[in-house]
């Protein structure tokens, strides 16, 4: 299975265009997308969701028509955005019971034992007679992640899904999309780079709306072998470093300010050359769309 995306572009009625002429070729398996907020990626899942039209392009799950056969394209897919909303009077069988009726699972019993799976697999089960308004943030976001797998979908998009998990849920839930790549393909949105390489076998950066790279992890970090370089330095120099090497990233380490650059060559000056991060690709790529500070 592959989904390709082809000059996808969207200029939202502000006038801002979220997206530029997007290329994309994904893979079965795990996809990251990384991009500072505003970047597009939402507005690209959305379209790839059906979920708003695009001004120009397509897309193409094999040979289903992703912008032209909308119903189609719902019925194989998962998705769970960023923020959603549940009904708070409801327990999370019931609701997930009628969704899978929507999805097409007209087998009561086939039903209560999807809805059961499910509920285990998101370590949901015990609580599967609570209502969904006494849940904390980060059971929402799990029952979010079992509503997103009803139908066994073959295209799964899920933004920011780890938001309010702790780090056992997050391990949890990433050990899930990993099982769900063999067999399908998973789009993951994620603030957290280092996770797409633990991930993924695939990944794009978007910044502005426009896709600055696309390549495996491993190959993205090793082309920056070599040519990274690290010093702790005082907050009232770092302007001064900023004029005199291409600073990618900021941080307080141990409570001391510690910057990474890109360089060529070793640049002396205290610098110690450190091995590339995926990290380091990230805010290498996105350094010249914005100004990148992380602290």
């Amino acid at each position: 299975m592959q989904l390709t995306i082809t000059g996808l572009s969207k200029t939202y009625p502000n006038g801002v265009q979220a997206l530029k002429g997007v290329d994309l070729t994904i893979q079965q398996g795990l996809f990251g997308l990384l991009g500072p907020n505003g970047a597009g990626k939402s507005s690209l899942m959305r379209t790839i969701a059906t979920l708003q039209e695009a001004d120009s392009g397509s897309i193409f799950l094999d040979d289903l028509d992703v912008l032209k056969e909308k119903s189609q394209v719902r019925k194989i897919l998962g998705y769970l955005p960023q923020e959603f909303g549940v009904y708070p009077k409801i327990t999370p069988d019931v609701l997930l019971d009628h969704i899978a009726r929507l999805k097409g699972v007209a087998n009561g019993k086939e039903r209560k034992e999807l809805v059961g799976a499910l509920l285990n697999r998101v370590n949901l089960y015990n609580d599967r007679k609570k209502n969904l308004g006494t849940f904390s943030g980060g059971m929402k976001q799990r029952f979010g992640i079992a509503q997103a797998l009803i139908a066994s979908p073959k295209l799964i998009i899920v933004d920011e899904p780890t938001a309010g998990l702790d780090p056992a849920e997050r391990n949890r839930f990433y050990n899930l999309l990993s099982e769900l790549g063999e067999n399908t393909i998973v789009i993951l949105s994620t603030h957290i780079v280092e996770d797409v390489r633990t991930l993924c076998s695939d990944f794009a950066i978007i910044c502005q709306g426009e896709v600055l790279r696309h390549d495996q992890p491993d190959e993205a970090v090793n082309d920056l072998n070599g040519n990274i370089y690290s010093k702790v330095i005082t907050k009232t120099s770092i302007e001064d470093y900023r004029s005199k090497y291409q600073v990618i990233s900021v941080q307080i380490k141990g409570g001391n300010l510690t910057i990474r650059i890109f360089a060529e060559s070793d640049p002396g000056d205290g610098f110690i050359a450190q091995p590339a991060i995926l990290e380091d690709v990230y805010f290498h790529q996105i350094s010249g769309k914005m100004n990148v500070i992380t602290l």
